[in-house]
């Protein structure tokens, strides 16, 4: 009789994660243990275990009498994103370049695989969420219980902000995809290879690309409206 709950408590927090992600469910907002309850069908036990676990995880953050709110993203974890980043891609993917296991190399190839093809279907969704595996996937490979939770935490927001500023009407968006998914390329080859120090200043260089495009969405260019003649100044 536990499997049926236990096995639709996976799938509530799978679907909650992908939720999160994807902003179907915005930053800051409360989830109704009740309303998931229903949508699940599960009972508010298992409900609240599920909302622990992604408190845990950093998707969540949980509030006395309250309830569970989808983790904020405030002035200062951005600012603390943005400082982080860098540093902690760098370490990840140097230490999984001492690490890899040739199964643990086809597994960022099959996920690599589908990442091309979500850019290719313009799933932008699901590039988000398969960019996110991928990068997750390169933490497993690391194998470092100190670095694993926050590079966790650090793809929840990464992931989520891309949502809000990747446009991919923007001339330059396809061109933007293509240097990514080559870029993955290039961490499974240098990872592969045991290049540490390669795969530490690709993360850099990958870091940077999704920078720039946020530096580029949160600082636009001013609008050119016409004025017309300025008038003529008078003698």
């Amino acid at each position: 009789m536990d499997a049926v709950p236990t096995g639709k408590k996976t799938i509530c927090i799978d679907d909650l994660r992908r939720r999160i992600l994807t902003h179907e469910l915005d930053p800051g907002s409360y989830l109704d243990e009740t309303e998931l309850g229903e949508t699940y069908g599960i009972s508010r036990p298992p409900v609240r275990e599920a909302l622990r676990q992604l408190a845990g995880e950093g998707y969540v953050v949980l509030h006395e009498n309250r309830g569970a709110q989808v983790a904020p993203m405030s002035h200062k974890t951005l600012r603390n994103f943005f400082i982080a980043a860098p540093m902690i891609y760098a370490a990840v993917a140097r230490l999984a370049a001492q690490h890899a296991l040739p199964s643990q190399i086809e597994r960022l190839k099959q996920i690599q695989r589908s990442f091309r093809v979500a850019i290719r279907s313009g799933d932008v969704a699901q590039r988000a969420l398969l960019n996110e595996r991928f990068h997750a996937a390169i933490g497993e490979v690391a194998d470092n219980e100190y670095l694993l939770p926050s590079l966790r935490r650090l793809l929840i927001d990464h992931t989520r902000i891309g949502m809000t500023f990747y446009n991919p009407r923007q001339t330059h968006f396809t061109k933007l995809q293509t240097t990514a998914a080559d870029q993955h390329d290039q961490f499974i080859e240098l990872i592969a290879a045991g290049d540490a120090d390669g795969a530490a200043d690709l993360a850099v260089a990958h870091w940077e690309l999704s920078r720039a495009q946020i530096e580029k969405f949160v600082t636009p260019e001013s609008m050119q409206i016409p004025l017309g003649t300025p008038p003529a100044v008078k003698q």
